[in-house]
């Protein structure tokens, strides 16, 4: 759906085009096994902003993280990494792209087997700027971790295992991993799932907290509409594989889209069927 046809959806800001900075989507569309997936997505994320990805599951919103990261490609359209963009980048091209990224995954993906300070210094060894950071002496590693612990609010845990620490804590240690190289676009997979309202809140703390400190573009997909209130700058709902609605926080409260409200309050009545919740 385009801004035409439902007034759900605010168009991206004027002049985004792909020598912008940021991250630009022009009509991205995904198709596997026959089946669309994405039905031509726009959005315009600049430097230092927060978008929000929201839909019901299903949806395609992970998918939309995976095709920013180049972890698959389009079917058709454009995505732009500060001007660049991805279609046709071989994967020695694509490596370059994602060293500027870091990705938190949903649950924080942690090495179990491995300490906190050896989960966090993988990413710093072995990730995206491995070939820069290999030399680094150990001292600077140990600093490092420490800093970024400090930094994720987890100072001195750097000899716990994952299985000893709560499920906050385990996010904050997976966004300090991702924070290690140093990234100008951080991707976050449902970051406060299955967290009680209280650390939901304080994950979101962060999520600013970080965009501001180190200046970091960031998209987030989530379910929690509590945080996006919180946190977005921007807001895309994807709903039927397209775009329901594009726009501020402000935009969506004020929406009297049927679909959109209906997600928004989490409500049983409305045009969302039964086999779609």
């Amino acid at each position: 759906m385009d801004a035409e046809t439902n007034p759900a959806v605010v168009p991206p800001p004027a002049g985004a085009e792909g020598d912008a900075q940021g991250i630009v989507l022009e009509d991205v569309r995904f198709t596997i096994d026959g089946r669309e997936i994405l039905k031509g997505i726009d959005a315009t994320i600049a430097p230092g902003e927060i978008l929000c990805v929201c839909g019901l599951s299903g949806s395609g919103k992970s998918t939309l993280l995976k095709l920013v990261s180049g972890l698959a490609r389009v079917t058709s359209g454009k995505i732009f990494i500060d001007g660049e963009e991805l279609t046709g980048l071989t994967e020695r091209q694509l490596d370059e792209i994602r060293a500027k990224m870091g990705v938190v995954f949903q649950y924080a993906a942690l090495f179990d087997s491995m300490t906190v300070f050896d989960n966090i210094a993988f990413g710093l060894l072995r990730g995206p700027r491995r070939k820069e950071n290999r030399t680094m002496k150990r001292i600077t590693v140990i600093r490092t971790v420490a800093e970024l612990l400090k930094d994720v609010g987890l100072p001195g845990i750097e000899r716990r295992l994952p299985g000893e620490l709560s499920g906050g804590m385990r996010r904050r240690v997976g966004l300090a991993r991702a924070l290690a190289t140093k990234p100008e676009i951080v991707l976050y997979d449902e970051p406060t799932s299955g967290l009680d309202p209280v650390t939901a809140a304080a994950i979101d703390d962060l999520i600013v907290a970080t965009r501001d400190r180190n200046q970091v573009t960031s998209i987030v997909v989530s379910h929690d509409m509590s945080s996006i209130f919180r946190i977005a700058d921007r807001v895309l709902m994807i709903y039927d594989g397209g775009m329901q609605f594009y726009g501020t926080p402000v935009e969506l409260r004020a929406t009297t889209d049927p679909i959109v409200r209906q997600f928004v309050e989490g409500s049983t009545d409305g045009p969302i069927p039964v086999g779609r919740r």
